[in-house]
């Protein structure tokens, strides 16, 4: 991740004009619902988690983490923060390494919208995945951490964890594919693109066979977790807005694919040293996945980087389309939007790979 959106994703600030809400409201529902909740309170906004506005609640004693749907208008079954603090509530209940929801509230008078409070998990973020505050030595495990951590959640179950519909199980790919296919031809703001054209035609005829269903996160990258502040060891995984029921190569290919990633475009290894950092090689690091889940190897692995690079391009050509409408939320949309065309290109270079 570049050094400008780290600058603008760290951190707090002073709360946005347009997500202020009655404080002295949202007190009295924390000393109702937050067990040993106790003010003065000081509200402050992260930078980040522009989709649900964020929040740093401080207090005397302790900080918590509010998360709430934006005020106004907004698209049926988006921003479903009722959902994210379901998973967490289930994860954690499986010991799984996430921050403790203290409660939901799904009345709008309160603060305006949904909203959700949790733990305020201190560590470390790190935006650039080579992991440069970290010892040479250490660095296999952080590696190792990560690859536990996204193993662990594709182990769980989640019938027995109450989540057994908080996704469509099955035909993952399939449905996906459709999904972001269609999304990139019906933005004709943001032009079309031949490798696109291309992975459009390609990639439903060559879904591998079996199908899989797991906890999916979405998003699980080296700086969507929250590791110990002198340890290798992962406290909590953030952001499980995008999470779901999938298939789990999906989402562990995601992960592996900061191996090819261009760093300016999210945190990437493209271009690294490994040997010089002492990283695992992308080999080592599917191996170790596949050792903890039970796996002989990963056959049609280069169907599922393509999958993912064409799925995050979709992403970026619908920004692209956003920002030639002049609707996009972010003010570095233009700059995100240039990385669309490279994002493509790597897509098909997987799928060429492939054959």
């Amino acid at each position: 991740m570049s050094a400008l959106d780290q600058d603008a994703n760290a951190g707090t600030t002073a709360v946005r004009e347009a997500h202020r809400f009655d404080e002295a409201a949202l007190e009295l529902w924390l000393k109702a619902n937050v067990s040993g909740y106790a003010g003065p309170l000081t509200v402050e906004q992260f930078k980040g988690g522009q989709s649900n506005p964020t929040y740093k609640l401080v207090t005397p004693a302790r900080s918590y983490v509010l998360r709430r749907k934006p005020p106004g208008k907004i698209l049926k079954g988006a921003h479903a923060v009722e959902r994210e603090a379901r998973v967490l509530t289930a994860l954690g209940s499986a010991g799984y390494p996430v921050a403790h929801v203290h409660g939901l509230c799904t009345d709008d008078s309160v603060i305006g919208s949904w909203f959700y409070v949790m733990e305020m998990v201190e560590g470390r973020i790190f935006w650039d995945a080579t992991f440069p505050g970290v010892d040479r030595a250490d660095r296999p495990a952080y590696f190792d951490a990560m690859n536990a951590a996204i193993a662990g959640l594709h182990r769980l179950d989640h019938v027995a964890l109450g989540l057994e519909d908080y996704g469509r199980p099955g035909n993952y790919f399939a449905r996906q594919i459709s999904r972001w296919s269609r999304q990139y031809q019906e933005d004709a703001d943001a032009g079309r693109d031949e490798a696109m054209d291309a992975l459009v035609a390609w990639l439903p005829d060559n879904i591998p066979a079996g199908d899989e269903t797991s906890i999916v996160h979405g998003d699980f990258r080296c700086d969507n977790m929250i590791f110990h502040p002198s340890e290798p060891k992962v406290l909590a995984v953030l952001d499980w807005e995008l999470s779901t029921l999938g298939h789990p190569l999906a989402d562990f290919a995601y992960h592996a694919m900061m191996y090819q990633m261009p760093p300016d475009i999210v945190a990437g290894l493209a271009g690294a040293d490994l040997a010089a950092l002492n990283i695992p090689t992308d080999a080592e690091y599917v191996a170790a996945y596949c050792e903890r889940t039970g796996r002989a190897g990963i056959a049609n692995w280069d169907f599922y980087v393509a999958f993912n690079f064409f799925r995050l391009a979709a992403i970026f050509h619908g920004i692209k389309g956003r920002a030639v409408r002049g609707t996009a939320s972010s003010a570095h949309a233009l700059e995100r939007a240039k990385s669309f065309p490279v994002l493509a290109r790597l897509a098909r270079e997987a799928m060429g790979r492939c054959r």
